[in-house]
Formats: structure tokens, sequence, C-alpha cells
């Protein structure tokens, strides 16, 4: 299995299989990234606030029904085949992203247009659901055993660069043209995009082989003729699943939520960090850190897939706090020393913006230790907003950065080998169903849940750092359930 015929035919699978996951995570993450606009579009203009809430429940819609999606094509990828269900898969997700690009605005069509959005991202999700197992059985069932964690982890960058994808098309279309066309059609670019590259993904694909697992199976005449009841009706296949779900699964989606997503948030809604400054963290220590999946994975062909995983989540859940608090340190006000050297700036703009009369009051702080706050008040018919933002030196951006480049570390350990692992958990007949199913779940649920659950405990405590007791607590669970239940490497021999 070495030779050239081999490599070549690996890296054929690998391209095709991570070129359409990727696609399918930047379509699904264009939706987010483009949230705010698209509550102005498509949802009732009378109130705001309700309107993007709206938005975003609909984005997590998608994350929800994930699990349903793995069911139904896991279900189909086990009965007709690993290729031809993905191949679906990749047609649902583009096709569903390039028509939100093409529905008429609520100013148009009324409440059609939510209603249609929200049936859209259903499919997204349900797409998503199925896409994951597809590509990560696909590419599991070509690669040799002793570097299965190898390759298999070229999946995993893709959601991370699919991100990247989306937030540097909406910026490449944003500056190509002016804010009215952009808030006008030019939003709807990226959404239409989509479909170039599912085109090119659907050829790549096309011309791929089906899983030679897969083949020696149907031509033994030994596929599953009803996989969900199998995977989930026989006791000790269902104990298998719950396995992957709380001793894997779960405790590596919240550790993948907490150090991308969450550490997103917590640095522009909590530390109140500039927009651009923190987007630029979170870039940075992405980029950082995406080719650790790729070593992580391959460690785990020569350690086990076991060690590395618990070691990530240990270490995550232990670290989480002492981390958080020192990016909080760097925002502290109350820490700072005003910089009487510099005196404070205000700025004062009045204007007339089609018939509202709108002032902007801008007041900003230095301090010695190089950062400056910013309170940016605008008033517009006598209805007052405040925004405060925190600029950071550059010396506390990269440290920022590193803090946020440690946590990243933390998620490749536990979702680089991963794949891998819910892989070999499984037979090859009833493979695609049952590891989609608890990956879903970990991910789109538990993972879903963070910051929901993250903003209730803040809430209810009053203490900015309480939302991570939720990462934690599930972390160490899945931790104890790992060491406890998962025996070595538990690979199924079938």
């Amino acid at each position: 299995m070495n030779n050239s015929k081999f490599t070549q035919s690996i890296w054929q699978v690998i391209l095709a299989s991570s070129a359409g996951t990727l696609i399918e995570w930047y379509d699904f993450y264009i939706f987010g990234s483009l949230s705010a606009i698209i509550s102005q579009k498509f949802f009732p203009p009378s109130n705001p606030d309700l309107a993007y809430i709206a938005t975003l429940a609909t984005f997590a819609v998608g994350f929800i029904v994930r699990p349903f999606g793995a069911l139904v094509f896991g279900r189909l990828g086990d009965l007709v085949g690993r290729k031809y269900t993905f191949l679906l898969t990749l047609m649902i997700m583009g096709g569903s992203t390039f028509a939100i690009g093409l529905i008429p605005s609520y100013e148009s069509i009324g409440i059609l247009a939510p209603v249609i959005v929200l049936v859209l991202r259903l499919l997204q999700g349900l797409a998503l659901g199925g896409e994951y197992g597809g590509a990560a059985t696909y590419v599991a069932e070509h690669s040799p055993h002793h570097q299965r964690g190898y390759y298999t982890s070229f999946i995993q960058t893709t959601a991370t660069l699919g991100l990247f994808v989306s937030l540097a098309v909406i910026l490449i279309t944003r500056t190509s043209l002016s804010t009215d066309a952009f808030n006008s059609w030019g939003w709807r670019i990226p959404f239409w995009l989509s479909v170039v590259l599912v085109i090119m993904s659907y050829y790549i694909r096309i011309r791929l082989q089906e899983s030679p697992l897969f083949l020696q199976l149907k031509s033994e005449g030994k596929t599953s003729t009803n996989p969900i009841k199998e995977s989930f009706g026989k006791k000790e296949n269902l104990r298998l699943v719950l396995l992957a779900l709380f001793g894997a699964a779960m405790g590596q989606g919240v550790v993948w939520y907490t150090g991308q997503f969450y550490a997103l948030s917590f640095l522009q809604k909590t530390m109140q960090v500039e927009f651009v400054q923190s987007n630029i963290i979170i870039a940075v220590a992405l980029m950082l850190g995406t080719p650790f999946f790729i070593y992580f994975g391959k460690l785990s062909d020569k350690i086990g897939r076991k060690k590395i995983m618990m070691t990530g989540m240990l270490i995550a859940a232990l670290a989480y706090y002492p981390i958080y608090a020192g990016m909080d340190r760097v925002a502290d006000l109350s820490l700072k020393t005003e910089d009487t050297t510099k005196y404070s700036i205000e700025n004062s703009i009045s204007r007339n913006d089609k018939m509202q009369n709108i002032e902007k009051s801008i007041k900003t702080r230095y301090f010695t230790d190089g950062a400056k706050s910013r309170e940016t008040v605008t008033v517009t018919d006598g209805k007052s907003e405040t925004v405060k933002e925190i600029i950071v030196s550059k010396a506390q951006l990269w440290w920022l950065i590193l803090l946020v480049f440690i946590q990243v570390i933390f998620v490749t350990m536990v979702y680089g080998p991963i794949a891998a692992f819910l892989v070999e958990l499984f037979p090859t007949r009833i493979r695609y169903t049952s590891m989609s199913l608890p990956y879903h779940i970990g991910n789109g649920v538990f993972g879903g849940l963070l910051p929901t659950v993250s903003t209730l405990l803040v809430t209810q405590t009053h203490h900015h750092l309480a939302g991570l007791l939720y990462p934690i607590i599930i972390a160490l669970i899945c931790f104890v359930v790992g060491v406890v239940g998962i025996k070595g490497n538990m690979i199924n021999q079938d």
C-alpha cells in the first residue's frame, strides 16, 4: 500500500473530501458571518433587536438538526455508499446557500422571507450532519491503519479553513463595493459564489471511486439492511455509540467551541476589545494553530487516540479559568493608570441622514500601558446608544493571541484524532450511521449550547467568568468517562 499509485490516490481522496467539506463549512458559516444584515433584509423591521435574535435562532437551528442529518444520510451512506451520499449532501448544502442569496426581502414578500430562510437553514444543517461522517469515513477507508489518524486529520482542518474563506470572501466583497451597494445587493455575492465552489467540488468528487471496504462488503452481500436499527437497537453497538458521545465527542464539542467562538465572544462582549483587534486575535491564533490538527492526528497513529484526546480535555478544563482571568486583566480599566501626559480627546459629529438627526460623540482615554479606551455615544432622533471599546497595545495584542493560541492547541488535541477514533470504533457495515450521530450530538448540541448556557450562568451569578463552568464540567465528565470506558485503542477488527 506504500507504492506511488496508492500515494497518489489517497491524496486525491483527501483533496476531494476536504475541498467539499471545506465548502460546506463555508456555506454554513456565511450565514452566521452575515447575520446582522440578514436580520435587516429578511425579518420585520419594526423591532431590530428581535429581528437579530430571530436570525441567531435561525442560525442555531442549523446546529440542532445536525444529528437528524447524521441519521438520514448516515443510513443512506451505509445502504448505497459513501461517495454518492456525500455528493448529495454537497449539492443540498450548496443549493440551499445559493438560494438564500436569491430570496426577496421582507419588504417584497413579507413573512414568507423568514419562513423560506428557516427552511433553507434546516436543509443546510441536515446536509452538514451527513457530510462530515461521509468524508471522514471515506478517507479512513482508503487509509492504511498505521496512518489513519494522519490522513483523516486533514478533514479536521476544514471547519477552521471554511471560517477563514467565508470571512475572506465577505471582506473582499465589502471592500470592492461601496457601503450602499454592499448593503443593497452586494451581501448576496458570497451566497451566489457558493454555486461555483460546489460545481468545482462536485466535479472533483464525481471522478472518485467508492470506498474499497464498502465495495468489498457489497460484493459479499454483507452491507446492512437496516443501519439505524443495527446501530442503536443492538446493545453492544449502542454501548459504543454512548461511549463515543460521552467519552469523546461531548468533551471535544465544548473544547472546540470554547477555543474559537467563546474566545471571540469573550473578547468582544466581556472585555470589549475593539472589533478589528478581536478578530485579528482569533484569526492569527487559528492560523498558527491549524497545522497542529495534522500534528496530533499523526501523533495519534504512534501513541494512540485516547491519550491525546483525554490529555487535551483535562488540560483544557484545568487551564480555562487562569487563561480567561489572564485575558480579562488585559482590558480591566480598574487595574490601569491613566496617562496624564495625554489628554482625553472628544469629537462631536452631527449630520442629517435620511430625515434622521444623528449626533455622535467620541471620547478617548489613554493609559500608561499603551492601551486606549473609546466611548462612542450616538443619538438618533433623541434615542441614545453607547458603545465602549478597548484598544490594546501591540504587546497586549500578542499576549492575547498567545492565550487564545493555547486554547486552539487544546482544540487540535481533542479534534485532530477524533475522526480516526470514531471510524475505528464501529464496524464498516454501520460505520457511517454509528459515528455520525454521537459526533453531531456532541458538537451540535453540547457544543452548540455553550453560548446559551454560559450566558445564563453569567446572568445568574453576576460573575463574568462563571460561563466557563459549563465547558469545564462537560470536559471533566467526558475525561472521566473516556479514561474509564475507552480501553486503549478500541479498533473494530471487522
